[in-house]
């Protein structure tokens, strides 16, 4: 239950995001708008199975780590919406943060450093994504993602029909 209660409340801030953003009426400029859920999940490929046989989510792309095991797997609800599965390994299951597209992340880390947000060290993850995280208040995990031409999430969206 607080898993579902999690996702919708995630996807809900999305839709809050995206609406202010679209009507331009946001102070947070260079947020492009909601671009996934992260999951963790006990066993990835039941859980690939159940988004993309059960559901019809369409996989669209996954991540290895160093030693050749799958670290994630994005299926695609819509062009610019994912839902983000990784085995727990040792985290708590279920959700464990959302992600915010935006487009430049040096002004939106500024952005909110200037209001007093704690912001993780900007890196680039095998994805090609160029990632910072937040944690707010209750412990959720905010990521911050500029999706460059050659990050996985972009060609992933491009790709889209």
């Amino acid at each position: 239950m607080r898993n579902a209660f999690l996702f919708i409340a995630g996807i809900v801030v999305g839709l809050a995001v995206d609406a202010a953003v679209a009507q331009n009426q946001s102070p947070n400029r260079g947020l492009v708008g909601m671009n996934h859920v992260g999951i963790a999940v006990p066993n990835l490929d039941q859980a690939v199975t159940f988004y993309t046989k059960t559901l019809g989510f369409p996989e669209a792309f996954r991540s290895v780590d160093e030693k050749g095991n799958v670290a994630l797997v994005y299926v695609q609800i819509s062009k610019n919406t994912f839902v983000e599965l990784q085995p727990a390994n040792g985290r708590p299951l279920g959700m464990n943060h959302f992600g915010i597209h935006v487009e430049n992340m040096a002004q939106v880390t500024s952005m909110f450093k200037q209001r007093g947000a704690n912001i993780s060290e900007t890196r680039v993850s095998p994805t090609k994504a160029i990632l910072s995280n937040i944690t707010d208040l209750n412990g959720v995990r905010i990521e911050l993602a500029e999706l460059p031409p050659e990050s996985q999430h972009r060609q992933a969206m491009e790709r889209w029909k």
